[in-house]
């Protein structure tokens, strides 16, 4: 197992967190992660009506936002929410979105 390049921790901005969440498709990726707390790519965005390249970047934006950690397992990558990383920077903040937020966001179109 590997993983991908993703930034620390303490290096991790709300700005960038708040500009990945705002997405449609990218919440409804960080809900289903809240919900199951891991899951392959492959999984996630095979439920979502998205394009396979457009997903990819979806995932980056998430993981170079330290929302989302992603390891490689073979050929399947991994993503989890780094839950633990985002409320010790911003308390309940992730909460807060989890909460306001509607699954399957406006825009999303599940399969």
């Amino acid at each position: 197992m590997r993983e991908v390049s993703q930034p620390a921790a303490e290096s991790i901005r709300m700005v960038d967190v708040l500009r990945a969440l705002a997405d449609p498709v990218r919440l409804e990726v960080v809900l289903r992660l809240a919900g199951t707390g891991e899951e392959s790519c492959n999984a996630i965005g095979g439920d979502l009506d998205v394009h396979q390249t457009t997903m990819s970047h979806h995932y980056r934006v998430l993981r170079e936002a330290g929302v989302t950690w992603t390891t490689v397992q073979g050929r399947t990558r991994l993503v989890r929410l780094r839950r633990d990383d985002l409320d010790e920077r911003f308390p309940g903040l992730l909460d807060s979105v989890l909460n306001g937020a509607e699954p399957a966001a406006e825009g999303v179109t599940r399969r």
